[in-house]
């Protein structure tokens, strides 16, 4: 696609930048990008637009006269026998309690991507999914008193939110999925930051909370 009006590739955005900067970021083209990337990774290095133009080549491809590789492993790993580690359990750094006796995990439903922010603008994907929602167990939703399609409030340490229920048994009890595709059920409001000590990732798959029927 064209930009529209005076919109401009990313890649032309960077090496204007670049030129700026002095660090001679002059490209013309994506194809010569991609030629200098191929040219600095060995496994890149059989790879152009002129080859590729002419239908997929899986990497690694070291040379212009080699075809592909489609499966990377066979007989044996890049660096000879596998390695493999035992590693401790660490459980999340929140664990439900009487307070926030269950337990919450994000994720995505097919439809869309992320933060929704494309997805959720065509017409045909909103129709797979409209809204959000938290999913939660029959068991659950009977203690509760709450129905297939009911409102609850969702409360955390950090925050709540607002949001429909689906009453399904692909959670187990005590357990509440919501995806993070919509502002207006934005799960990340109550997911908690405690960071990974060794990636610092944060937790945003597993917190506590605790559910409210809203009338």
């Amino acid at each position: 696609m064209d930009p529209p009006g005076e919109a401009r590739q990313d890649w032309v955005i960077l090496s204007e930048i670049g030129k700026r900067l002095g660090i001679g970021a002059d490209y013309q083209s994506v194809s010569e990008i991609f030629d200098e990337m191929a040219s600095l990774t060995p496994s890149y290095a059989g790879l152009n637009y002129q080859r590729l133009e002419k239908g997929p080549i899986a990497w690694p491809c070291p040379a212009n006269d080699h075809p592909g590789t489609p499966i990377l492993h066979i007989d044996r790993f890049t660096r000879g026998k596998g390695l493999f580690r035992a590693i401790n359990y660490n459980p999340p750094a929140e664990l439900p309690d009487e307070e926030f006796p269950m337990q919450l995990t994000t994720g995505r439903y097919f439809p869309h991507y992320h933060t929704g922010t494309m997805t959720r603008n065509s017409e045909s994907l909103h129709r797979e999914m409209p809204e959000g929602l938290a999913e939660m167990n029959p068991v659950d939703a009977r203690r509760l008193g709450i129905r297939d399609k009911d409102w609850a409030r969702l409360v955390s340490r950090r925050g709540e939110v607002v949001t429909k229920v689906r009453v399904t048994d692909c959670v187990k009890p005590g357990v509440v999925f919501m995806s993070f595709h919509f502002l207006e059920a934005n799960a990340n409001v109550l997911t908690n930051p405690a960071l990974d000590p060794v990636c610092k990732i944060p937790e945003f798959k597993a917190c506590a909370i605790r559910v409210e029927k809203v009338n």
